[in-house]
């Protein structure tokens, strides 16, 4: 790994740089210590092309070193994770990056230090230090959109695990599956990390979609997205309506089962399907019945932040580095 450039501003931080890295859009931010933003800018992702995405990443970071006046340390959001063992970004659904030595490439291209992180950890920390998780002491953060991930804060830090994969909830199977025909939960979708049944292939606004129109019997060229779905359940469409309580009846299933494993304070939800107010009435209404304990007090809230706290999350994981002279949190691949 490359040293730390010595013209990187290491002075008292008076802006943290962040970026998020998604599968549409690249992010970069910076925000000052009260977390209001001095900077936010956009580009799209270049499809398929690693390079490609580097250099737009350079060239954004470039763009608000020249607005900030000065060179920050990095911190990053990505749609996957860095491997502890090889040092290699592994199980990012934007799969251009797997297998790609994304934190030392970006060292050595922005000559400076990067923490990288991924994305549902970045919402996690962002939502747990001054988001609807702030003061609580253990946040799970979930992402429901495309795909489905989620992240864990301690005391307002992310929670990687000894495998780097904790959190990694949307590739566990749906828990307690329903066995009456009409639910149709087993053996469950095949999942693009090539399982079965996953709580992604149910819980991501296709998994939705497809769970509807599945039901109904349409054809894929009549289909309507997740978003088109629930604009009908408001609309009075009772079909609509029943695959929603379907959906809220699973979702309420799989965070029962963080429950009973991680007890957390509070859940919080991000990504398109989270933005359903009737969430968070019928899932906490509905996960009692798998919760081992005769009361449930965690909490079920939106994110504070909305789609900012990926690219937020990212610039806070440098909150520390008054205290830490370590260039990277980030798994190091081995000497």
């Amino acid at each position: 790994m490359p040293n730390p450039p010595s013209n990187v501003d290491r002075s008292k931080p008076t802006a943290y740089l962040g970026l998020d890295l998604g599968g549409t859009k690249i992010e970069v931010a910076a925000l000052d210590g009260e977390g209001r933003f001095l900077l936010r800018e956009r580009c799209d992702t270049p499809q398929g092309d690693y390079d490609a995405t580097i250099e737009a990443i350079a060239a954004l970071v470039a763009a608000a070193d020249g607005q900030l006046g000065c060179r920050l340390p990095l911190g990053a959001a990505i749609p996957g994770s860095v491997s502890p063992v090889s040092g290699l970004i592994r199980n990012a659904n934007s799969t251009v990056l797997n297998g790609r030595p994304l934190l030392q490439d970006l060292q050595r291209r922005l000559d400076r230090p990067v923490r990288l992180h991924n994305d549902a950890n970045c919402l996690a920390i962002s939502e747990a230090v001054d988001g609807a998780g702030q003061g609580a002491r253990v946040v799970f953060a979930v992402i429901l959109g495309t795909g489905v991930g989620a992240g864990i804060a301690i005391d307002g830090a992310d929670w990687l695990g000894c495998n780097a994969v904790a959190g990694e909830w949307g590739h566990n199977p749906l828990p307690w599956p329903r066995l009456p025909s009409a639910w149709r939960e087993l053996p469950g979708p095949r999942c693009w990390c090539g399982l079965q049944g996953c709580i992604e292939t149910w819980l991501s606004g296709p998994g939705f979609a497809a769970d509807h129109f599945a039901r109904i019997g349409q054809t894929r060229g009549q289909q309507r997205s997740a978003k088109e779905l629930i604009a009908a359940m408001h609309a009075g469409d009772r079909a609509a309506r029943a695959s929603f309580i379907r959906y809220a009846d699973r979702l309420a299933r799989a965070l029962a089962q963080v429950i009973n494993l991680l007890d957390p304070d509070v859940i919080v939800l991000g990504g398109g399907m989270s933005n359903v107010a009737e969430l968070y009435d019928e899932v906490p209404r509905r996960w009692g019945a798998w919760v081992f304990s005769d009361a449930v007090r965690t909490r079920l809230l939106p994110a504070q932040h909305g789609d900012s706290s990926g690219v937020r999350g990212a610039a806070w994981l440098w909150r520390d580095q008054l205290r830490s002279a370590a260039p990277s949190s980030s798994p190091s691949p081995p000497a």
